[in-house]
Formats: structure tokens, C-alpha cells, sequence
């Protein structure tokens, strides 16, 4: 009996124990979920605080206001208008933002185009291709370029990427959006890989057999069974993807010529929004309209990236639901 109250001790002993391990446990992730929640919003707020004279000082509006920011201005001569510019220096200031848009969009495009097929394919082939040991060295071969400083791959591009595209395609603007935009594929390829390759990975093997046992080929069992299957996870790492792509900045300031050109032509340079928060924000006066406006296009980059995540989550329940996958 003695021995068996002293088990029963121990174990209740053990047990309380257990309760309260669990407890701290609990405790540190929810105070560490805080942080990084509070963290982000004082960010967020600072962000938008420095950005909110662009809307109520008067002396901001004296240079610029939400009409000169997205809409044309009468700049230029008659013969030769120039309805959007970025040039916040000078006699007349002028601040619009949409030949940063553009080269934002152009590069990014640029990027998610090269980017995503590549990834897909090669996430394709590892999963349901490739032997065993040969995916247990491309995986983590395309996963090391995340691993890269996106200031080593602006280098990269500019000294070898930009001479090599230059000589085999008669550019005549040496860094332009295809140059920029295919440095940003090199970043952008490993996350799209690496979640589609999970996502891959993840779907039963029971699929495939059932596929198999009606007489599809692998080829068709990948196309038209797995891939489908993933799908919710493969586009993640494509929304994923391109938010890295639009929030990029070292690679674009260094590889995209840093021209505010308005123009649909992906030859040309170009200039982003990060880039131009990069570029200009160490030099600008401290309080003036131009120091808001930079905060005002860092803003816009957040709310950029918070809309995109959202949508992106919204589009995934959706097609978790269509597939009959598992609820988000």
C-alpha cells in the first residue's frame, strides 16, 4: 500500500508538474505572437503618422496633394506633355507616383513570369519525379538561393546579368525591367518552390495509386491529379512570391536604371516604390513635403502588401473548398 500511495504521488506530482510546464509554455508563445503583432502595428503606425501630413498640413498641399500624386498634371510643353513625373527636386516639385507603379509592376511581372513556371515545374519534377537521392540534393541546391542577399544578386545583375541580355537582345537601355525583373525571378523562384513543393508533397499517395490503377501515366497523374490536388498551396507560394517581388528593393535600385519613365516598353528603365523610399530617403529634408511623400509611398507598400496576403487567403479557402480540402 505504501508503495502504491508513493506511485500515486509521483504520478499526481508529475502531472502537476506537466500542467504547469504546459502553462509557461503556452504563455511564451502567446507574449511572443504579442510582440511581433505589436512590433508590426508600431511600425504601421509611425509609418502612417509621418504620412498623414500628405492629407492635413497645408504646407505639405502647398507642393503636393492626392491629385498631383495619381493624376495628370499639365507638365511639359504643348508639343511635348508630360503628364506624370517623379522629380521632387527642383523650381516646381512634382510627385506623381505613377511611373512608380508602372516600373513596380513592370519589374515585378517580369519577375513572376520567369519565376513561376520554373519553380512550379522543378517542384513538379522533385515531387514526383525525381529519385531520391537526386531530390535530396535539388531541393536544398534551389532553396540556398533564398539563402543569397538580394544585394548579391542586384550585383549580379548588374555586372553580368545586364551585358548578357544586352548583347543577345540589342538593348538600348543596359538595366532596364527585363534585366531587374528576371534578378527578382532569381529571389522570388526558391519561395514559390519550396511552398509548392511542400504543398505537392503533401497531397495522399492513395491519389496517385487511384490515378495509376486507371491507367494514367505519371505525366498525367502529376498534371491532372497531384497538381490540382495542391493547387491552394502552389498558388500561396505564388501570392507569396510576388509579395517579395513588389517589396523588393536592393535588387531594383541596382539593377533597374532607376528611371521614372512612363511607358508600357519592358526595354526601358525603370523606377520602383521601394527603390525610391531607398534611393532618396537618407538625402531628404527632414519635415518636408518630399520626406511625407516617403512615407506616404511606404504606406502605400504595406497596404499594398496586407490586400494582396488577404486576397491571397480568401483565394485559397476558396479553392480548398471547391477541391474539397480541408477547411482554412
Amino acid at each position: 500500500m505504501a508503495t502504491a500511495a508513493a506511485t500515486l504521488d509521483r504520478n499526481l506530482a508529475g502531472a502537476k508538474h506537466r500542467q504547469w510546464v504546459d502553462w509557461i509554455v503556452q504563455r511564451v508563445i502567446y507574449l511572443s505572437a504579442l510582440v511581433s503583432l505589436s512590433i508590426i502595428a508600431l511600425i504601421f503606425i509611425f509609418v502612417g503618422r509621418e504620412a498623414l501630413p500628405v492629407f492635413t498640413s497645408a504646407e505639405v498641399q502647398k507642393e503636393v496633394t492626392l491629385e498631383k500624386l495619381f493624376l495628370a498634371q499639365n507638365y511639359g510643353t504643348p508639343e511635348a506633355p508630360l503628364p506624370y513625373v517623379w522629380q521632387p527636386v527642383g523650381e516646381v516639385p512634382k510627385y506623381s507616383l505613377m511611373p512608380l507603379f508602372l516600373g513596380t509592376l513592370k519589374a515585378t511581372l517580369i519577375g513572376m513570369l520567369f519565376a513561376t513556371p520554373l519553380a512550379i515545374l522543378a517542384a513538379i519534377y522533385t515531387t514526383e519525379f525525381a529519385p531520391t537521392w537526386l531530390r535530396e540534393a535539388v531541393k536544398p541546391a534551389v532553396e540556398m538561393l533564398a539563402g543569397i542577399p538580394s544585394v548579391v544578386l542586384g550585383f549580379f545583375a548588374l555586372i553580368v546579368l545586364a551585358t548578357w541580355l544586352q548583347d543577345a537582345f540589342d538593348f538600348e537601355f543596359r538595366l532596364n525591367a527585363i534585366t531587374s525583373g528576371i534578378a527578382l525571378g532569381l529571389a522570388v523562384l526558391p519561395i514559390i518552390y519550396t511552398v509548392s513543393e511542400d504543398a505537392l508533397a503533401a497531397v495522399p499517395a492513395r491519389f496517385r495509386h487511384a490515378s495509376y490503377a486507371l491507367g494514367a501515366s505519371p505525366w498525367q497523374t502529376a498534371w491532372r491529379v497531384t497538381l490540382p490536388a495542391a493547387l491552394p498551396g502552389v498558388f500561396a507560394g505564388i501570392v507569396l512570391g510576388f509579395g517579395r517581388a513588389m517589396g523588393e528593393t536592393m535588387i531594383v535600385l541596382m539593377a533597374s536604371g532607376n528611371a521614372a519613365i512612363t511607358s508600357w516598353n519592358f526595354a526601358e528603365s525603370v523606377r520602383t516604390l521601394p527603390a525610391t523610399v531607398a534611393a532618396e530617403l537618407g538625402e531628404v529634408v527632414f519635415g518636408s513635403a518630399h520626406y511625407h511623400v516617403l512615407f506616404f509611398i511606404g504606406t502605400l507598400l504595406f497596404l499594398i502588401t496586407f490586400v494582396l496576403n488577404l486576397l491571397g487567403a480568401k483565394i485559397v479557402s476558396g479553392l480548398r473548398q471547391r477541391l474539397g480540402g480541408a477547411d482554412a
